[in-house]
């Protein structure tokens, strides 16, 4: 006798809307929770707005096309992406204004950006800070009869990309004149590589650089532009260059643009403590943004008194700035699902499929029970996944949310 299994296959942290977690997932799976989520994109809005500005949120975050659907629908004027593959993902769902922030290097990805800009609808601006690139694009899309929009990066010593000096950003300034094929649109920086016990006086006075260079760049008619874009902000310090911005009538002369994107899913790690920073500097912001993204993941091995290890691992969540934190304990199959506060107990390392967790003194354990964990740097743990869950209060699946990594 013989017989074909047909067995269709699984995605990781996949399931149908109608599931519950605690019941019908196949765990590990990555959760997020549409209360905090909605009220995530509707904050970081209200304030983008309320401080004069636009909202660009970064999308590499999530690579989460119905996240990207939901923050444009609640009023950003674009989406902000790091690469030329992210960036033709993100126009496949939909996604028509991109800021590219990042430099658009070898022919084969100008290639994939000049296929999308024969459509006229859309408008894509990408970062140049090198004489170099700028002859490279400017060759590149004159072939092509096609005009990229460029913005000058502008950046810090020790930093990330950018020119290093205001005299660089005029010089580059003056060779981007010189290719027909491009147009300056605007001026782009990153304050999130400023660190140390000076960081918001010298985020201060980097953003007010920014903006002086592009009253400089409008006043000799560099710009393309009758409102060329200013563009700053990651996820931690985006009220000093919201206050910079309006302080400096960015919002009048330019088209100011702000580009945090971990809020959208937040965090209980560093973006959480950032965002304690941020309520410590405005008193005005009585509330803030919550963590929307978890890991939920089943108890596998109780080896030891007093130690747990979880099927839960570097494949799974990130690892780079701080280990996953346990939230609550789920015993696996029971709906309504009543979780138990398992904060005290402490993962102390990450495998590839593996954590080592402590197990506090009065928390009992079984092997199959689910713990919730939170992360630590969302960009990093939404990038091992092909597909988020969002649920509801009641811990039921209402939306697969695929990503395209």
């Amino acid at each position: 006798m013989s017989f074909t299994l047909n067995i269709a296959a699984v995605e990781k942290g996949a399931a149908p809307v109608g599931a519950h977690l605690v019941r019908d997932v196949s765990l590990p799976a990555l959760v997020l929770h549409r209360a905090a989520l909605e009220h995530n994109i509707s904050w970081m809005q209200q304030f983008v707005s309320a401080s004069g500005a636009q909202l660009a949120p970064h999308g590499k975050t999530s690579m989460t096309p119905a996240l990207f659907r939901r923050q444009l629908a609640a009023g950003a004027w674009g989406i902000t992406l790091a690469t030329a593959v992210q960036t033709r993902a993100a126009y496949a769902h939909g996604v028509r204004r991109v800021l590219m922030a990042n430099q658009l290097v070898g022919a084969p990805n100008m290639a994939l950006i000049a296929d999308l800009l024969v459509d006229p609808d859309f408008d894509f601006h990408c970062m140049v800070d090198h004489p170099d690139n700028v002859a490279d694009l400017g060759a590149f899309f004159a072939a092509r009869g096609q005009r990229l929009n460029v913005m000058i990066e502008y950046g810090v010593v020790g930093g990330r990309c950018g020119c290093r000096s205001e005299a660089e950003v005029l010089v580059l300034a003056a060779a981007i004149e010189a290719h027909p094929s491009l147009a300056l649109t605007g001026i782009e920086g990153y304050e999130g590589v400023i660190h140390g016990e000076q960081a918001v006086s010298g985020i201060r006075e980097f953003a007010a650089s920014l903006v002086r260079l592009a009253v400089q760049l409008q006043d000799s008619g560099a710009f393309a532009l009758e409102r060329p874009i200013v563009t700053a902000s990651g996820s931690a310090w985006y009220d000093l260059i919201a206050e910079s911005f309006a302080a400096q009538n960015a919002a009048g002369r330019f088209l100011s643009v702000l580009r945090p994107g971990s809020y959208v899913a937040h965090d209980h790690g560093i973006y959480k403590e950032a965002q304690c920073c941020v309520l410590g500097r405005r008193s005005d912001l009585h509330e803030g943004l919550r963590p929307a993204l978890e890991v939920w993941a089943h108890v596998q091995s109780l080896p030891e008194p007093g130690f747990a290890v979880i099927a839960l691992g570097k494949r799974d969540v990130a690892y780079d700035a701080g280990l996953p934190v346990p939230l609550r304990r789920y015993p696996a199959g029971v709906v309504p699902a009543v979780g138990d506060d398992v904060a005290a107990c402490k993962v102390t390392a990450v495998m590839d499929q593996h954590a080592f967790m402590t197990v506090a003194p009065g928390i009992e354990l079984r092997v199959g029970d689910i713990i919730s964990f939170g992360t630590s740097h969302p960009c990093l743990t939404f990038d091992k996944w092909r597909n988020g869950l969002l649920v509801d209060e009641q811990l039921q699946v209402i939306e697969s949310m695929p990503t395209c990594f």
